[in-house]
């Protein structure tokens, strides 16, 4: 079938943040730096971008990016004549950094760029040159085309999307993971696995998705425990930070579905982890596609799809044996439920509402009605 593959120059390894500051000044002058909350914490890189850039804006972001923000930081960095922009930090940060890439070149309103609740516009020019490093394994943001930003009068998470804002670099060091509280890296991997899970049983996988899929589903079912049980133990680290990476090179070239159809509303409302929400979804999302698929065509290919996921998780090909690697898995790494995360029954059927228009829902291998949505919300929200 024909398909497409895009994705970033990748430099990959335990020290490879060191590359950062030699191969930031050759893409520019006037660095715009992106980082978490806390700048300081990236005092590490920030004291070397010094020495080798004539100026170097640092500005941080918080753990939901709002559209408006994310348009005042971009009039900043233009106004600074900021010409490269270096992100470093988790999914939301790297997310960031890649609008404030497109944002300083493309100079209109942020929602005539904004999917689902804005007119969807293409891009003008290309972004800044861009280079991120992520702090966490599990968006693959380091290697996407698109932005998720919070539209808060509307909502909704939505994406800025553009195959010209996958970064031009992406440092993969799993080392900046290894301080990561076990609670992060039990949602942020859980994510990791819920995108290689979607894109592998996406409608639009492709012979160039599915081993990224495959080599990373078999990491993250060995190393997921080890990296929350023992941040430091590296080789879990290094696997989890590959399964993130694949993750973000397959969701950018296939799609996403359902989970993450539901995680946009959801992280809006709830205003929880993106990853834990993911998680409390994902075996239920498993099992209802599974129940549509084999009631609409017990031959569908996506059937044999979910059954290889049951192979390479739990040694067993059987589609209903990856729903219980999944159950099991979130049971041992303590993943609370969407009651507990802040959704309660009055919320469920704007939520599937929502969930039914989001651009993700379109990969899913299945049509989901609202009976369906409403019911895997209801299962999702646990005792």
């Amino acid at each position: 079938m024909p398909f497409t593959f895009f994705t970033a120059n990748v430099v990959f390894g335990p020290g490879a943040r060191a590359e950062i500051p030699v191969r930031a000044a050759r893409m520019g002058r006037r660095c715009l730096l992106v980082t978490g909350s806390r700048v300081e914490r990236c005092a590490w890189l920030l004291d070397d971008l010094v020495g080798v850039m004539d100026d170097v804006f640092a500005v941080p972001v918080g753990s939901e990016p709002e559209a408006a923000q994310i348009e005042e930081l971009a009039h900043a960095a233009r106004e600074r004549g900021c010409d490269v922009v270096v992100a470093v930090g988790g999914g939301s940060v790297l997310d960031a950094g890649k609008a404030l890439a497109a944002l300083a070149t493309n100079t209109r309103d942020v929602f005539d760029y904004l999917e689902v609740v804005g007119r969807g516009m293409p891009l003008e020019y290309p972004p800044l040159p861009m280079i991120a490093a992520p702090t966490t394994a599990g968006t693959g943001s380091e290697v996407t085309a698109n932005a998720v930003l919070l539209a808060r009068g509307q909502g909704v998470k939505v994406s800025l999307r553009s195959p010209a804002m996958i970064p031009d670099l992406a440092v993969v060091d799993p080392e900046l993971a290894v301080s990561l509280p076990p609670a992060q890296t039990a949602a942020t991997g859980m994510d990791a696995l819920t995108q290689l899970m979607e894109a592998f049983v996406s409608h639009a996988a492709n012979p160039l998705t599915d081993p990224l899929c495959r080599d990373g589903m078999t990491r993250a079912a060995r190393s997921l425990r080890r990296a929350v049980a023992d941040g430091t133990d590296l080789q879990a680290r290094t696997d989890m930070a590959l399964a993130s990476l694949f993750s973000g090179m397959a969701l950018a070239n296939a799609r996403l579905g359902a989970v993450h159809g539901f995680a946009a509303p959801l992280g809006a409302a709830l205003g929880a982890a993106h990853g834990e929400i993911c998680a409390a979804l994902l075996p239920h999302v498993m099992e209802a596609n599974i129940a549509a698929l084999r009631a609409a065509d017990p031959a569908h290919p996506a059937l044999d799809r979910y059954a290889e996921v049951g192979l390479l998780l739990m040694g067993v090909r059987d589609a209903m044996a990856g729903v219980r690697f999944v159950r099991s898995l979130c049971a041992d790494l303590g993943i609370r439920g969407l009651r507990d995360l802040g959704l309660d029954e009055d919320g469920v059927p704007d939520a599937a509402r929502k969930a039914a228009g989001a651009s993700s829902m379109r990969g899913n291998p299945v049509a989901l009605d609202h009976d369906r949505l409403v019911s895997i919300l209801r299962r999702a929200m646990g005792g």
